[in-house]
């Protein structure tokens, strides 16, 4: 039996004081329109949840025919930075995909490039996409689907850019948003919307928002972990009934485990609530 609506409250508000950080949640029942909104509108470092927006924008581009996804790009490791334009690499250490990085000066697809980026978070494709489709037409592109919140300037490991504070930012609400529009197959076509939640339930890592579910949900989603922000937002699949969309993000965690259990207990109680 599900929660009542201030027990499911009570239950959030229990486990974020518990968890002593910065918490911000955005979840939508498509079914009933409902909705759980806890410091929706908190700017936070999207981490690598941005990466849903680059996949979004190289469809977009795809579409109007700019290029093919099927199109090779060539694999290099070098790029501008946003502060001067001065070149940086990635390390290789620091970047969760590293198969990447041992076919530098062959080429991919870009299909195959977005398959990676979102899977198993490789930093080095998101690099080569963001160059390719810019962050400006990302940032453009968002806004165009409903959010002004979430925002793209630069690449990954862009560390002058860093040091001067450009950065990607992302609200629960902003992510939440594009996520609902893609739940509703409105982003593009519906072909293209049903190939990209098709991506994201590919997922690799899977110890948060799908961790205390059913197993026979499926989850399209994206996690984003840097420093002590962690978060992941997606579209959750009941067995039965509409989808749910979730967006958690938070900041101040010290542990993987800490915030892997702490995002895997939210998303449950409000699966709970919502699909039970």
């Amino acid at each position: 039996m599900s929660l009542r609506a201030n027990e499911v409250s009570e239950a959030i508000s229990e486990l974020i004081q518990q968890s002593g950080v910065v918490v911000a949640v955005a979840a939508h029942n498509l079914e009933t329109r409902e909705e759980i909104l806890i410091q929706p509108d908190k700017s936070f470092h999207p981490a690598s949840t941005i990466k849903i927006c680059l996949m979004m924008e190289t469809f977009h581009q795809a579409r109007q025919g700019l290029f093919s996804l099927d199109d090779p790009m060539l694999l290099k490791n070098e790029f501008a930075s946003l502060a001067d334009g001065s070149p940086y690499s990635l390390s290789v250490a620091d970047d969760s995909e590293k198969d990447l990085y041992e076919h530098i000066g062959k080429s991919l697809s870009i299909r195959e490039l977005i398959l990676r980026m979102i899977t198993v978070s490789s930093n080095l494709a998101a690099n080569l996409l963001i160059e390719r489709i810019t962050a400006e037409r990302t940032t453009q592109f968002m806004h165009e689907l409903g959010t002004k919140d979430v925002i793209v300037r630069r690449g990954v490991e862009d560390n002058k850019a860093f040091r001067l504070g450009l950065n990607n930012s992302a609200t629960a609400r902003g992510l939440m948003q594009i996520l609902l529009k893609l739940a509703k197959r409105e982003v593009l076509s519906p072909q293209d919307s049903d190939e990209m939640i098709e991506v994201l339930l590919q997922q690799k890592f899977n110890e948060t928002i799908p961790a205390q579910l059913p197993a026979n949900t499926r989850v399209a989603h994206k996690t984003g972990w840097t420093g002590k922000y962690y978060h992941d937002v997606g579209i959750v699949y009941p067995p039965n009934g509409d989808a749910l969309v979730l967006a958690i993000m938070t900041k101040g965690f010290e542990k993987d485990e800490d915030a892997h259990s702490f995002i895997a207990s939210l998303a449950k109680i409000i699966y709970d609530e919502w699909a039970v």
